[in-house]
């Protein structure tokens, strides 16, 4: 982003302004401009204009190219939100005089949307206080679907390259040294990045290989996602500089995760990470959240440095600080759950996960996984011969130890929510502890058999969850389950979960052990 920004001539800006002034006029709308554009809004659509700049990172000065980029903004938009996005209108007339409908050549190009009401952005929604959990769930699983739909990087193309992520990073800590950012922190920053880049140099070529490098969305944060009738999608795609959208989809969600914690919702942060993870199932990406995270509040601290400079507004988080942070602190621990069916360990932990700021794995959505299916399948009528049996549980608590230890290398703290009725089961992720050198916590839930069967029926009747155990189930559970051992008590945290949980209390217990 260095460089000297330049400006087209004089009358171009002039005729520009003019046309927009003539445009708000006829259409009765009222103008919402950026550094890049205008936007039109009339009540009914709102109509985007781009200002014929030339920046470092961005080159609107020809007509042609304005009108290029919008076509390709239109497309990458539909993706995400079809029915927010209209056409591409085709301004003719003259500045003064301008008529979106006729013959003649085209004096500019306007990006029609439909317009939506004040407070329906996501960023809107966070700052009143009124951002509802669920409609993180429900963006996670839409991104899931786009990223899963979304074109794959070749081979030979140039995206993703660990020389393209780490020079992307490098560079912004170039560019805050260059506006009056703290040579020691700057240092730091590089002296990280570097030692990180040499580190995550095989993950990347692995994620490449592996197809998670897309043609994502590239400026996904709260401002950039919508609530309308209930969905909740992304807008405003990047459109001008490919390389910004063809990323590794970890980067794409990093950036609404880093925008979450840069405002003090960790809670949110974690709830919408991990949405993303049970629906995606793309744990393999966790060694690299972390560069993603600090890599995007080190370009939003960028941007906010240089519209400060152009005697812009300085509210607003500390990115800077956000980076620094999240590149020295690390407190990597392990927590698996305990209990039979409706003693409620998947909802403590979902809980425990938001206010810790953990990745949970849950084995009940991880098991389906491994058979094909989704969270909510019903197993039974989809796999001949069901999932249950114990080969299959012992492949299920397989594949979590791998992903548990993952994380763990990761530098995050790790929920296993799983029953964990054999000891065996118990004594393994309990050495995977000590191999990684982090704490061991065994979360006990228990709850009165009265209330184990209740909650088992009723959550069986809302079919609403990934678990599909029965009274049946339940029973069994209850004559085989082997209690803990002597040699367990010193890691446990009991949690009787008939009466209300203290999470906080609950939370100071887990991140206290040592």
């Amino acid at each position: 982003m260095a460089g000297v920004t330049t400006g087209p001539p004089d009358p171009v800006c002039k005729a520009t302004a003019e046309l927009v002034a003539s445009m708000r006029r006829q259409l009765g709308a009222r103008v919402v401009e950026t550094h890049v554009s205008w936007v039109l809004l009339d009540g009914t659509f709102a109509w985007k204009i781009k200002k014929p700049v030339k920046l470092p990172f961005l080159d609107f000065s020809e007509l042609a190219t304005r009108g290029r980029l919008c076509l390709e903004e239109l497309r990458l938009n539909r993706r995400l939100a079809p029915d927010l996005y209209v056409d591409v209108v085709p301004i003719h007339g003259t500045p003064t005089a301008p008529r979106l409908h006729g013959d003649g050549p085209a004096i500019e190009y306007a990006l029609r949307m439909h317009e939506f009401p004040p407070g329906a952005l996501l960023s809107e929604q966070l700052a009143a206080g009124t951002l509802q959990p669920e409609h993180l769930d429900r963006l996670a699983q839409r991104l899931t679907a786009f990223h899963a739909g979304a074109d794959v990087a070749g081979p030979d193309s140039p995206f993703g390259t660990p020389e393209a992520v780490a020079g992307d990073s490098l560079r912004a800590v170039e560019g805050l040294a260059l506006h009056g950012a703290a040579a020691a922190d700057c240092e730091a920053l590089r002296t990280w990045l570097q030692a990180q880049a040499a580190r995550l140099r095989p993950v990347w070529q692995d994620r490449r290989r592996a197809g998670r490098v897309r043609e994502g969305h590239g400026d996904l944060h709260l401002a950039n996602a919508v609530l309308l009738a209930g969905e909740v999608t992304a807008f405003d795609c990047l459109e001008f500089d490919p390389a910004l959208r063809w990323i590794d989809v970890f980067s794409d969600i990093a950036f609404l995760v880093m925008d979450l914690l840069a405002h003090g919702r960790g809670d949110l942060a974690f709830r919408f990470l991990n949405a993303y993870l049970d629906e995606s199932g793309d744990h393999a990406g966790l060694p690299v959240l972390r560069w993603y995270l600090v890599y995007r509040a080190l370009v939003r601290a960028l941007v906010a440095r240089i519209r400060s400079g152009q005697g812009g507004a300085q509210a607003g988080p500390d990115h800077l600080a956000l980076a620094l942070r999240l590149a020295t602190e690390g407190d990597a621990r392990l927590l698996i759950t305990h209990g039979v069916s409706g003693s409620g360990k998947s909802w403590v932990a979902q809980r425990l996960l938001q206010q810790a700021q953990a990745i949970r794995l849950r084995s009940d959505v991880e098991r389906k996984r491994l058979f094909g299916l989704r969270a909510l399948d019903a197993s039974a009528s989809l796999v001949p011969g069901g999932i249950y049996g114990k080969d299959a549980t012992q492949r299920t608590y397989a594949h979590l130890r791998e992903v548990a230890a993952v994380a763990l290398a990761a530098g995050q703290r790790v929920i296993v929510d799983a029953a964990f009725l054999r000891h065996d089961e118990r004594d393994d992720f309990r050495r995977l502890a000590q191999a990684c050198r982090v704490p061991f916590t065994l979360l006990h839930c228990t709850a009165p058999h009265e209330l184990l069967r209740q909650r088992v029926q009723a959550r069986g009747a809302r079919a609403d969850d990934a678990s599909e155990a029965d009274l049946a189930v339940l029973d069994m559970q209850l004559a085989w389950a082997e209690p803990l051992a002597a040699e367990e008590q010193c890691a446990v945290i009991t949690v009787e979960t008939e009466a209300p949980v203290e999470v906080e209390a609950l939370v100071a217990r887990w991140l206290g052990a040592r």
